[in-house]
């Protein structure tokens, strides 16, 4: 455990004070084994935090002070002349459910579909296997890591969407708070003060029984079996989402049923149309 000892004013902010103390390197760190909690201490107050509320503390600071340091460099592409040249806009698909539910074989359906006649856009699946051997390999399978898993993917989605792609996730994605966030992400203001990019949400929903049934990897079986620890459907929760723009009930619809459903959203909300023509400015 760690004991935290700093000195600082009372009154409002006291928590961010501390932290950018300790961020800065102006503090002492002691090792304690007494305390059951990690504990702030200040020289006219005493308070206990959980590490999960500290290190969220911590990292806001971490990373306000990384911002503080860079830039971002703008572009006159803006993202109405950018979808006027490529002539399509860009959008992010995201197919959540659990494992065995059919989200990455309607992934991998629905990207033929839209980037063949009579279509043609250009469209990129993120598959959430695939993406573990590369980018998110070095994450595991505790809360934490499926956090900053669906964190580093809705990033990366939303620069496919910003690039005028459409870009389809297959991912598990279990919490809620986790797909919230990757939605606010994808519909924040841009740094030009464009709006945000359309994020769709697709529920593959499918009951675990069928999901088990199918079982294509073994991964029901060897989570029954105590091998898979926070095994989503079996010893890790699913929350599912409570208004998806999609809901497709995989164990009723076929893979070419689900695209059809799909595509047909999308039309409706003209994503597929090719977008106006902009006059540059000269």
């Amino acid at each position: 455990m760690k004991l935290f000892s700093c000195r600082t004013a009372p009154g409002k902010g006291r928590i961010i004070q501390i932290l950018q103390i300790l961020v800065l390197s102006q503090f002492e760190l002691r090792q304690k084994k007494f305390s059951p909690t990690p504990v702030l201490q200040a020289s006219n107050f005493h308070l206990s935090l959980s590490w999960t509320t500290f290190e969220h503390l911590e990292h806001s600071i971490l990373t306000n002070i990384v911002y503080s340091n860079i830039t971002f460099h703008p572009t006159p592409l803006t993202p109405a002349i950018r979808s006027s040249l490529r002539r399509q806009q860009g959008l992010t698909i995201w197919l959540t459910g659990l494992s065995a539910s059919g989200k990455s074989t309607i992934a991998v359906a629905l990207e033929q579909a839209l980037l063949r006649p009579p279509y043609n856009l250009s469209a990129y699946r993120l598959d959430g296997d695939n993406i573990r051997f590369g980018l998110n390999k070095d994450l595991g399978f505790s809360p934490k890591d499926r956090e900053e898993n669906i964190r580093r993917i809705a990033e990366v989605a939303k620069l496919f969407a910003d690039s005028s792609t459409i870009a389809i996730t297959s991912f598990i994605s279990p919490y809620r708070r986790d797909r919230d966030v990757a939605r606010q992400l994808h519909e924040a203001e841009r740094p030009g003060g464009e709006s945000g990019v359309p994020f769709v949400e697709v529920w593959v929903d499918v009951p675990v029984e069928v999901a088990e049934q199918r079982d294509p990897k073994g991964l029901y079986k060897k989570a029954r079996e105590g091998k898979i620890p926070e095994f989503t459907g079996c010893s890790a929760p699913y929350e599912e989402p409570l208004k998806p723009e999609i809901h497709i009930r995989s164990a009723k619809t076929s893979v070419e049923d689900a695209v059809k459903q799909i595509v047909q959203y999308l039309e409706e909300k003209g994503y597929l149309k090719a977008p106006p023509m902009v006059k540059e400015d000269e």
